[in-house]
C-alpha cells in the first residue's frame, strides 16, 4: 500500500466560523491536526484547504497544503479535488481522510484505518470506533453509533449499520468517530455516486458506502478524539492543551 493522508478544512463551519485557524495552545488548530497527522508516520500529508487562510497556516507551519474550490459541497469533494492535483498519476492507493476540527487525534487511530485496509482484503472503508463511556451516550442523535460483526480479535469489526437511533440490549455500545481510509477506487465510486436513501434518513455519509454494496469495516480504539463542533468544545480544547502543556 502507498497511503496518503488528506485533511479538508474550510473556514465557514456552521457552528464555529473560522474554526480551523481557532488558536488552540499557542497553534491553529489545523496545524495540531497536520502534526498528529505526520506523527502517525503512515504516509506524505497535505491539507485541502477551502481557504487560502487555511493555506498560508499550513505552509507558514512548515506543511502542505492545496487550495480547493470554497464552493465544494462536502470534506469528500475537497478530498478529491486535493488528490487530484497531488496525485494524478494515481500512485497514491489509500486516502486518508483526517477531519479538520479533531486537533488531538491520536496517531495511532490514522495508522488503525491504514492498517485494517492492509489487512482485510475485502474493505473498501475503514474507520474507527470507541465503547460508550457512559450510558447517556446510546441515546444521542448527535453521536453515531455502529452496529457492528465484531472479529475473534476483539479490535475490529465488520460494520452492518450505522445509526443515530437508540441501541437497546446487553454488550457495548459502538460509538463512531469519522476518521476514514477508504481504496482509492472505492472513494472514486462514493464520490461518484448521489446522496442515497438511507444516508438521507440518518445524516450519516459512510451509509452510502454500504447501500452500493461496498465493505466498511472498524478498528477499537480506547480513547474517543477530541471533536471542536462548538465554542463548549474549543474551551475544552484549550483546557486540555493546558493540561498536556
Amino acid at each position: 500500500m502507498n497511503p496518503i493522508v488528506l485533511i479538508p478544512a474550510r473556514m465557514a463551519a456552521t457552528r464555529l466560523p473560522g474554526k480551523p485557524l481557532a488558536d488552540i495552545g499557542g497553534l491553529p488548530m489545523i496545524v495540531r491536526v497536520l502534526r498528529q497527522a505526520e506523527a502517525a508516520g503512515v504516509g506524505p500529508v497535505a491539507v485541502a484547504a477551502g481557504d487560502r487562510e487555511i493555506l498560508e497556516a499550513v505552509q507558514a507551519a512548515g506543511g502542505r497544503a492545496v487550495l480547493t474550490d470554497p464552493d465544494l459541497p462536502s470534506g469528500s469533494d475537497r478530498i478529491v479535488a486535493a488528490l487530484t492535483e497531488l496525485d494524478p498519476a494515481g500512485r497514491h492507493d489509500v486516502i486518508v481522510n483526517l477531519q479538520g476540527d479533531i486537533p488531538f487525534v491520536q496517531p495511532q487511530a490514522v495508522r488503525a484505518v491504514a492498517e485494517l485496509l492492509q489487512a482485510q482484503p475485502s474493505c473498501d472503508l475503514s474507520t474507527v470506533m470507541v465503547a460508550e463511556a457512559d450510558p447517556s451516550e446510546r441515546s444521542n442523535p448527535d453521536i453515531p453509533k455502529v452496529v457492528a460483526a465484531m472479529q475473534p480479535d476483539g479490535r475490529t469489526a465488520r460494520a452492518l449499520y450505522f445509526t443515530r437511533s437508540v441501541l437497546y440490549g446487553d454488550g457495548p455500545v459502538w460509538l463512531h468517530h469519522g476518521i476514514y481510509g477508504y481504496r482509492r477506487e472505492a472513494l472514486m465510486r462514493f464520490n461518484a455516486a448521489s446522496p442515497s436513501p438511507l444516508e438521507a434518513r440518518e445524516r450519516l455519509e459512510q451509509l452510502r458506502v454500504l447501500e452500493l454494496g461496498m465493505q466498511v469495516w472498524a478498528a477499537v480504539i480506547d480513547e474517543a478524539p477530541i471533536s471542536v463542533d462548538n465554542p463548549a468544545d474549543l474551551e475544552r480544547a484549550r483546557q486540555h492543551a493546558r493540561t498536556i502543556g
